[in-house]
């Protein structure tokens, strides 16, 4: 071999030696805090689709309807709060209404034991007033006394899709302050449900910083979805709760947040999201939601006009319920679910998952 070849060879060799050495230097450089125990603040740099349809699977959309009756009274009937309780007060009504109030959200199951199952929400997706008044309001504009309406809840039904053997889930609990719910359900089939059982770690929302990278699952406008956001505002409370940039529609509420502890697919579940922030509008309408009327645009409405309210949603601001309040909620309420037949040990304490041969 020639020498000229020799040092050819030599001079590929150390090209391959230096690729290999810058290759190794920058994946480090990349890639440097994949273990340092902390919430990851970087977009994974592995495929984990898996692991998020696992997850998304465990999210279910839930739609709620209560149904109420209505006595709508004249202003001569001086009709006032201290005669809700009159047995003739029906009489003193001018016309009988029923209506209903609707409402749909997400909520994640947590456990399906025993025949039973639990999906934890939010509180105002399921949660509607027994009783509803309206009053007139004189000339000054200002609410009197005398009552033009008592709409009383008849039932209300809560509805999650695709799971066998569940029709009707009752609220198992509810903490309307921090926007909490539980609902669930004992199976009546003898077939056990095939359900996607959320089985992550609960993580502390306390221990996320400025730029957590959060992966978010719900059912905005109906449609199953698993989108991403960064972390703002951490710790605002005492629990940790925080901001997100998310962007998503009504049916959010009660989507779950994940954080990703030391690289994929080391998922914590660090939060719920709640009420999305908006501005209410009111307008009026010839239907109430739902409802269809015809008429003709060029003449005017001259039928039943009906008070209704709109938000607009602030986009890119979404406030999170962390996962400290969601255990506290559950530790304090444990022995009334076990009592009811709901044992969520398993939940709360399952211990956090690192991948065989990863660290």
């Amino acid at each position: 071999m020639t020498f000229s070849k020799i040092s050819l060879y030599g001079v590929l060799l150390l090209a391959c030696l230096l690729s290999l050495s810058c290759s190794m230097t920058s994946y480090r450089e990349v890639y440097p805090m994949l273990t340092d125990g902390k919430y990851d603040s970087e977009f994974p740099y592995r495929g984990c689709s898996t692991q998020l349809e696992q997850i998304s699977e465990s999210v279910r959309m839930v739609s709620c309807i209560a149904y109420y009756k209505s006595l709508v009274f004249p202003l001569e009937a001086k009709v006032r709060i201290v005669d809700i309780h009159d047995t003739f007060l029906k009489e003193k009504a001018e016309k009988e209404v029923y209506l209903n109030q609707t409402a749909s959200g997400s909520a994640t199951v947590i456990y399906c034991q025993n025949k039973r199952i639990a999906l934890l929400t939010c509180a105002h997706v399921v949660d509607f007033s027994d009783t509803v008044l309206t009053f007139y309001r004189g000339e000054d504009k200002k609410r009197t006394e005398f009552i033009q309406s008592i709409a009383v809840k008849d039932r209300q039904t809560n509805y999650v899709a695709a799971i066998q053997g569940v029709h009707n889930l009752e609220i198992l609990l509810i903490d309307r302050e921090n926007d909490l719910a539980l609902i669930g359900q004992r199976i009546e089939s003898s077939i056990v449900p095939a359900v996607t059982i959320f089985n992550y770690p609960i993580g502390k929302a306390k221990e996320l910083e400025w730029g957590a990278f959060v992966y978010l699952f719900g059912y905005p406008a109906g449609y199953r979805i698993v989108t991403k956001a960064i972390v703002s505002s951490p710790n605002r409370d005492k629990y940790g709760s925080f901001l997100t940039d998310a962007v998503f529609n009504r049916g959010f509420s009660g989507g779950i947040v994940l954080a990703i502890r030391d690289g994929v697919p080391n998922f914590e579940l660090v939060g719920m999201m709640k009420l999305v922030p908006g501005y209410q509008h009111y307008y009026l309408t010839p239907a109430k939601e739902g409802e269809q009327v015809e008429f003709d645009s060029n003449n005017p409405f001259k039928g039943d006009v009906y008070a209704e309210s709109r938000t607009d949603i602030i986009y890119g601001v979404a406030p999170a319920i962390p996962a400290e309040m969601i255990v506290d909620f559950l530790q304090t309420n444990e022995q009334k679910l076990i009592d009811e037949g709901y044992d969520l040990q398993s939940f709360i304490e399952r211990p956090r998952f690192v991948e065989p041969g990863y660290k």
